[in-house]
């Protein structure tokens, strides 16, 4: 027997890929956001400064009115062209009571509530632009320009973006592929780390597919050219993700739906705050400053910010640890998934065939090896030896993986002869003076193929035996009697068992596997990965029933590749696509893509999902207790506007930070990290 000769270690995540850039132009300083918080602040350290040493009113009030417009006007503006739509937005509250506090003397505490709120705006727009340059990164793996080759062989160069299907294109040593195509001439390795993650370069040859944006090695491709540049496998994903900085989560939504009671609730408060009082002969300026007061703090922009920075600080960490998440919304959605559920081929295995077996039979003629004597491995060695001598010149997968099997035993290959590929029964090639026929046991094993009927029926018994345990079985003819059976199968990915004991352990409940596979070798992959729930022999519709039924009783993440699961991932709760040799409906279809096609990030990104809802929760419930604490203080006792002022917009930026805290990489290595294992560090 031989088992799995071709295992490689699981490739680790691409190297980071940078470029030179500078704060102002690139970086935080690039949003108008953080520019105006900055200057706005820079004015009100500068008023604070001239007051406290004792400069002339006139010059630190010219300061703090600077500040007023520096970090106001954005926001003034905004609210002026919501309530032109008759729609109340906090931002003009904001700015109402800082121009009320200016009105009754207090600007430094309107400049205080200016500078705060500026800065709560600008931090939630370097989370937004995180996560855009999380995903727009990508793009920055293409290359600008590609060199085009025309009809009479004149190479051009061209932008990347001016090529077209059908063009050939040629890339020279070092250099960066243009588009995504096949190559038609020559033959190189090529980096694709930046895209799949792979962690050694990969041998192309002719008819092998190649993508944009990967590293050419030493030899010279001719790219034919399949996908425009807006359909690359970078761009498409780009598209897929782009949305995720413009949508808006649920509870968002629902915020924003309440934000407008709520404000004009508050409003007509403020103004009973202010006038009732004067009714009873208090002074207009403390009605005043009371109702000020209550306006600031009541207002809820610290609740409004609770939400996105931590769904938007988890996506962009999910993209650059390999998991591209379309929205708020489906990061909310994976944080309620209580069930997992797997396809097999190309999700839960690696989606292509490998030599998992070589059984002998007893006595095969003109093998000499297998005489009185002979060594069992000596024999399995000579027959696949044979074996991937025939194969050689086979593109079927099973033959490339009897060879591919050779090559990792380090068997030297004789040259094989008269080879030739029949349709549907396999191939004959002579091989060291032996015919040697490797093909379906159906076609091979019939009265006309073999003389001896024992031989026959023992061949059968051995097909049975592999086809049992879920290995697709092929005999190998030795001189036109039976010599061998060779079972093949896919194979587990390296980190799926270790992810299946993740997702029971974070779930509460173990994934189950559905598949259009046959049942016995559903039932083998999956009690290797620890699967018990096998659902096997699915048609598209019935994966679709099944998520159903799952769905009764649980929220559902679907995992899978193929155009046969894109219909199951559009009911399941939340779709997660293997990115990698994920089929385009289905890319398009998944709410998740996972671009490394690692199975260990699933379990880290439903866990970072789970991490970022609490940190909403948490912000909720800061920004809720403030608020009441703040408003109790000023209806009931007499509150500072200064306190109040610093006391709810400095929740505001609490809230924001919190939130901000999922940018850092040890929230995506604690997410990744397995429970037990964290149980036992602590």
């Amino acid at each position: 027997m031989i088992t799995d000769l071709s295992r490689s270690p699981a490739a680790p995540p691409p190297a980071a890929t940078s470029r030179p850039a500078t704060w102002w132009r690139s970086g935080a300083g690039s949003l108008p956001e953080v520019r105006w918080a900055i200057a706005a602040t820079a004015l009100f350290a500068a008023g604070g400064a001239t007051q406290l040493v004792g400069a002339p009113p006139w010059l630190w009030w010219s300061l703090y009115l600077a500040c007023y417009a520096a970090g106001g006007w954005e926001p003034g503006l905004a609210g002026l062209k919501a309530l032109r739509e008759r729609t109340l937005d906090v931002d003009l509250l904001m700015v109402a009571a800082a121009i009320g506090a200016a009105a009754i003397g207090q600007v430094f505490d309107g400049a205080l509530l200016i500078v705060i709120f500026a800065t709560s705006g600008a931090l939630e727009s370097l989370a937004t632009k995180r996560t855009e340059d999380s995903v727009r990164g990508l793009l920055d793996l293409a290359p600008d320009q590609a060199t085009r080759i025309d009809d009479s062989g004149t190479e051009k160069v061209v932008a990347a973006a001016d090529l077209h299907i059908g063009d050939v294109i040629v890339v020279r040593p070092g250099e960066r592929i243009g588009a995504d195509g096949q190559v038609v001439a020559g033959a190189s390795d090529v980096d694709q780390a930046s895209i799949t993650g792979e962690s050694l370069p990969v041998d192309k040859q002719t008819g092998d597919e190649v993508f944009a944006g990967t590293v050419n090695g030493t030899g010279v491709l001719r790219v034919h050219v399949t996908r425009p540049a807006s359909q690359t496998v970078i761009a498409r994903i780009v598209a897929m993700v782009e949305q995720a900085s413009a949508t808006k989560a649920r509870t968002q939504l629902f915020i924003e739906k309440v934000e407008q009671r709520y404000s004009v609730v508050m409003v007509a408060a403020t103004l009973a705050l202010f006038a009732l009082p004067l009714l009873w002969g208090t002074p207009v300026q403390d009605s005043l400053l009371r109702a000020m007061t209550f306006m600031i703090v009541a207002s809820p922009c610290a609740v409004v910010l609770a939400t996105m920075p931590p769904l938007l600080a988890a996506i962009a960490t999910a993209g650059r640890n390999g998991v591209l998440v379309k929205s708020a919304v489906v990061m909310e959605q994976l944080a309620d998934v209580t069930q997992v559920a797997f396809d097999k081929t190309g999700t839960l295995t690696e989606g292509r065939p490998h030599l998992a077996h070589l059984r002998a039979l007893p006595h095969p003629a003109g093998d000499r090896s297998s005489e009185p004597g002979a060594q069992a491995a000596t024999q399995i060695d000579r027959l696949l030896t044979l074996a991937a001598a025939a194969e050689q010149g086979s593109e079927h997968p099973l033959g490339r993986a009897i060879v591919a099997a050779a090559h990792h035993q380090a068997l030297p290959l004789p040259a094989a002869t008269g080879f030739a590929a029949l349709p549907g029964r396999g191939v004959r090639a002579h091989v060291d003076g032996h015919l040697v026929e490797i093909g379906s046991p159906a076609h091979l094993l019939d009265p006309t193929a073999s003389s001896d009927a024992g031989d026959a029926a023992q061949a059968r018994a051995v097909v049975a035996e592999l086809e049992d345990d879920g290995h697709s079985a092929v005999l190998m003819l030795l001189d036109g009697r039976p010599a061998a059976v060779l079972g093949l199968a896919d194979r587990l990915r390296p980190d799926a068992a270790q992810a299946v004991t993740q997702l029971t352990s974070l779930t509460g409940s173990i994934p189950v596997l559905l598949t259009g596979d046959n049942p016995r070798a559903a039932a083998r992959m999956a009690g290797q990965a620890g699967i018990t729930d096998v659902r096997a022999g699915l048609l598209p519709e019935d994966k679709v029933h099944a998520v159903r039924e799952l769905q009764q009783q649980a929220r559902v993440a679907l995992v899978g590749d193929g155009v046969n699961d894109a219909p199951a991932l559009a009911t399941a709760h939340a779709g997660i696509a293997m990115g990698r040799a994920g089929a385009d409906l289905t890319l398009d279809t998944a709410d998740a893509v996972i671009t490394r096609d690692e199975l260990a990030t699933v379990p880290a990104v439903l866990a970072l999902a789970r991490r970022a809802r609490r940190l909403v929760i948490a912000n909720l419930i800061i920004a809720a207790t403030f608020i009441a604490v703040l408003v109790a203080w000023d209806l009931l006792g007499d509150l500072p506007l200064p306190l109040g002022v610093a006391g709810h917009e400095g929740s505001t930026v609490i809230v924001g930070l919190n939130g901000l805290r999922l940018l850092r990489g040890a929230a995506w290595r604690r997410a990744a990290t397995p429970p037990t294992t964290a149980r036992t560090s602590r």
